[in-house]
């Protein structure tokens, strides 16, 4: 049962949140972090990968805008607890860090 892409886009902005480095730090441990760039629309990225649109996953992974998150930048994200948004996409949990105004 597939989802038209602007209900998915929908639901998977009706999902998406607003959490700390804190509660996510578990999903780390897992290997289930995926960081997306601050330049790439994080619902449009989520949508990709929960319909497997495998090309525009693979070029923003070559482009390092989607990316398991690293130890580095897990390091980095604790050091300076941001506020970051995330939307679950099984298995994964895509994360960005928030914007600042």
């Amino acid at each position: 049962m597939t989802q038209e892409p602007s209900t998915l886009y929908a639901k998977l902005l009706g999902e998406t949140a607003s959490i700390t480095w804190k509660e996510l730090e578990p999903f780390f441990a897992r290997g289930a972090l995926l960081w997306v760039d601050p330049g790439l629309d994080l619902i449009a990225a989520a949508q990709a990968v929960a319909t497997d649109e495998g090309e525009k996953v693979a070029a923003w992974l070559a482009a390092d805008q989607l990316a398991k998150l690293s130890e580095t930048r897990a390091l980095d994200l604790f050091e300076r607890d941001p506020e970051l948004w995330a939307v679950v996409v099984s298995p994964w949990i895509l994360i960005q860090e928030r914007a600042t105004s």
